[in-house]
């Protein structure tokens, strides 16, 4: 079990980045949340496999139809298994 922390940048606030993260992050078996910070960007915490966390990575560098991603920048942490779902913040 790996951590996985995402800041995505671009057009990901008003787009149904978080909505559309959470419903793959639990069709993949993943905990954490999504949440929109004031700066414009959206920040993913999740939590499982890392091959299932490779897949998030590729949606979140994709986003939903109406999301421009510029950037996500990937950092990876130990698991502190605080999660027990996938939440929208």
């Amino acid at each position: 079990m790996l951590r996985l922390h995402l800041i995505i940048s671009g057009t990901v606030q008003g787009v149904f980045f978080r909505s559309f993260t959470q419903k793959t992050a639990q069709r993949l078996g993943l905990t954490g949340y999504a949440r929109n910070l004031p700066d414009g960007t959206v920040e993913v915490v999740a939590e499982g496999e890392k091959e299932q966390l490779e897949k998030l990575i590729a949606f979140c560098r994709k986003g939903p139809d109406r999301a421009y991603v510029e950037e996500a920048r990937v950092a990876w942490q130990k698991s502190s298994k605080e999660f027990t779902a996938f939440s929208v913040r």
